[in-house]
């Protein structure tokens, strides 16, 4: 499922942006880009994330920034000193106006910029408050993919109520009647029993019992109703199913399969092959559910 989030905070030396991205996968694999100092989270972040999120691609982004006012400038002597040597040296060599304050200290390494120390209770202050916006960031996401999980459930829905009309549409086929069956059946038979030479009955009776195995679908008809139904179980309890609701489609479309192979009809081969059609777009939104 995708989402997006932003959490923002701050204290008085410091502010700092939490962002986090998903996007569809199979399980939770999780991606962290933490700014320099405070590495340490990266840990917490793994650790909290799965109570809000258990399937999905997470990239989790934290930048930092320092305020200006914390920063304490300092002037390099040891620098300064070697550029101003080696402006006395090249004096009358190289005939140049006089340097100046401003162009020196515009030197790289001439100013450095000092942050200051901190204490080590407001350094584990910060990085608690830190951890409790990256919770309300998760919280956040949490949110998103839940409105966005509802749609889905519609969705599910609208095709799971299309797979009932075509089993039932299957059901009242011509080809899966009772009496179609047994003519059918009784015909087959009929072919063994007058079969030259004559089957051994230990071969007639496997025949038989195989030409039965394939004559009905109803078995099928059946699995392919209490699957549909499992399936908005699922949807009942508001979880994450989404693995549940694949493997209900990997069942649903085995059972259509073999409604195919059975199949003596062309009506009922055509209700078989847009049952699998809708099976799998089914399984297409399934595969976007947490």
């Amino acid at each position: 499922m995708t989402g997006f989030a932003r959490q923002e905070g701050g204290d008085a030396a410091l502010t700092w942006t939490w962002e986090v991205k998903s996007v569809n996968g199979r399980a939770l694999d999780i991606r962290c880009r933490i700014a320099a100092g405070y590495e340490s989270l990266e840990p917490v972040v793994r650790s909290v994330a799965p109570k809000h999120v258990t399937r999905g691609n997470l990239q989790i982004n934290l930048s930092v920034s320092r305020a200006e006012t914390q920063l304490r400038l300092k002037i390099n002597r040891d620098v300064l000193d070697q550029l101003l040597a080696a402006l006395r040296e090249l004096e009358g060599e190289i005939e140049a106006a006089p340097p100046r304050l401003d162009g020196l200290l515009a030197i790289r390494g001439v100013v450095e910029a000092l942050e200051e120390e901190e204490p080590a209770e407001v350094r584990a202050a910060r990085e608690a408050a830190m951890q409790e916006d990256l919770r309300r960031l998760l919280d956040a996401l949490a949110a998103n993919r839940r409105a966005e999980g509802e749609r889905l459930a519609e969705i599910v829905e609208e095709h799971l109520t299309t797979i009932t009309g075509l089993v039932s549409a299957a059901a009242d086929c011509a080809a899966a009647q009772p009496e179609a069956l047994r003519e059918r059946l009784r015909s087959q038979l009929q072919e063994l029993l007058e079969a030259a030479p004559p089957l051994p009955e230990e071969r007639l009776a496997q025949e038989a019992a195989l030409l039965i195995g394939k004559a009905d679908v109803r078995e099928e008809l059946d699995r392919l109703g209490a699957h549909v139904a499992a399936a908005r179980d699922l949807l009942a309890e508001g979880a994450a199913v989404g693995r549940r609701l694949d493997f209900l489609c990997q069942e649903l479309n085995r059972e259509a399969n073999t409604l195919c192979s059975k199949s003596p009809d062309v009506a009922l081969t055509r209700i078989g092959l847009d049952l699998k059609s809708a099976i799998e777009q089914l399984r297409e939104q399934v595969q976007n559910l947490e």
